[in-house]
């Protein structure tokens, strides 16, 4: 692809590190930026800075927060004895949108992958089981995609807290084999989470 300008190249190249985004589609919104209003292009940049510098993970649940304990953690509405594991910040907000779950959660920030150099203490597994430890939860939800990787990590924090006094449980399996579970629609994930089966049950029928 050739540019008239090292200026706008520089800018599809940085557009184009960003997930799903080819050369073409980065072209397409930097020309769009470029017909904005230049404060337009001002709130952006300032926006992406501000969210760099200014976010912060719960120090609870790991979830990403403008304060140090995050809105979820914070809420005495919330059940603090049912805690829900999740990979990333992208399905808590995939489970929140169904309404249907009212604990807290715990994000482990990746799941098990030893092809890709991820292992046990790479992830917060470690403050999970303490937290169970402490005799504070009375359930567990695993709740990571229905993957090799999610259900080795899955497997590997039930043999950590296996020994303590709590209910497990994994989401049914109306999330299809295989999917991520940021992708499933509202109403099959909220099911899910109601539906919930015995953690054992889930591996000894797969």
């Amino acid at each position: 692809m050739e540019f008239s300008s090292k200026l706008l190249e520089k800018a599809v190249n940085e557009m184009a590190q960003l997930p799903g985004i080819g050369k073409r589609t980065a072209l397409r919104l930097v020309l769009h930026l470029l017909k904005q209003p230049k404060e337009q292009t001002g709130f952006l940049s300032q926006a992406l800075v501000n969210m760099r510098e200014g976010i912060m993970f719960c120090e609870s649940c790991h979830n990403i927060s403008d304060v140090a304990l995050c809105e979820i953690c914070s809420n005495t509405n919330r059940n603090h004895q049912v805690i829900c594991i999740v990979e990333d910040i992208r399905d808590v907000m995939a489970i929140e949108n169904t309404g249907q779950f009212r604990g807290i959660y715990h994000v482990l920030g990746g799941k098990i992958s030893p092809i890709d150099g991820v292992g046990p203490s790479q992830l917060k597994i470690a403050s999970l089981v303490e937290k169970v430890k402490s005799g504070t939860v009375k359930e567990i939800i695993f709740a990571l995609s229905s993957t090799m990787e999610g259900d080795t990590t899955n497997f590997y924090i039930y043999k950590q807290i296996q020994a303590c006094d709590i209910i497990t449980s994994a989401i049914a399996r109306g999330i299809s084999v295989g999917d991520e579970l940021e992708y499933a629609d509202e109403v099959t994930l909220g099911r899910s989470i109601l539906q919930r089966v015995p953690f054992e049950n889930s591996f000894k029928n797969n």
